[in-house]
């Protein structure tokens, strides 16, 4: 059968898990979560974990009978305390990008002149449960894409120029993700703050549901 956005996540949450622990060496990790999001099927998915326990100790459910939780599926404990991979990033007549799968430090510093920028933290680990995003954008801009569980505080200063938040998806904040104040400059340029769900999660989220819509139509 073939393997959904969401299972392919579920296989990575157990080997960052496992990396964590020292179960796995970083070269070992890094060959099965790259063979993880390249699976195509069940069957390629089950042998990446066969070895490893799921996070808490329990053994890996299979993949083709794992569920999906309901809400959000951040597991944002899971997310607080990795080593930082990033403390910075710089733009000049360029851009840059910090997505996907990294750790943001607990004081993270931006800066873009005459070029851009990408912050997303969607996906991201966190060095702390506090953490600083410095964002100074001039005669450029930077996009921050946040999850709408996040706690977020935008405290920003655009001069001839925006800083700010923009819509935001459904959901409050987690009680228990981490806490990100956003600060910095925007001179003659912008810098945007978003709440949005990334399509793996809005997918995970969508498969969570399916079995409830489908005991209410059989009920009806």
């Amino acid at each position: 059968m073939r393997a959904s956005d969401a299972e392919r996540e579920r296989i990575a949450e157990v080997l960052r898990e496992a990396v964590a622990e020292g179960r796995l060496r970083m070269e070992e990790f890094e060959q099965r979560l790259d063979a993880a999001y390249r699976a195509r099927t069940h069957g390629e998915l089950e042998p990446l974990v066969r070895d490893l326990p799921a996070p808490g100790g329990a053994a890996v459910a299979p993949v083709a009978g794992g569920r999906p939780r309901t809400g959000s599926m951040a597991r944002w404990p899971d997310r607080v305390g990795r080593p930082a991979t990033s403390r910075g990033a710089f733009a000049f007549w360029g851009g840059f990008s910090r997505r996907g799968h990294w750790t943001v430090s607990r004081v993270f510093t931006a800066f873009a002149m005459w070029g851009g920028g990408e912050i997303d933290l969607r996906e991201a680990n966190f060095e702390d449960g506090e953490v600083v995003i410095r964002c100074f954008a001039i005669m450029g801009g930077m996009q921050v894409t946040v999850p709408p569980e996040l706690n977020v505080e935008v405290r920003g200063i655009g001069i001839m120029g925006g800083f700010g938040e923009r819509a935001k998806d459904d959901g409050d904040p987690a009680p228990d993700a981490p806490r990100v104040r956003i600060t910095g400059l925007a001179l003659m340029g912008g810098v945007g703050v978003e709440h949005k769900r990334s399509k793996a999660e809005k997918q995970r989220l969508r498969n969570a549901e399916l079995p409830s819509l489908e005991k209410g139509d059989r009920e009806a």
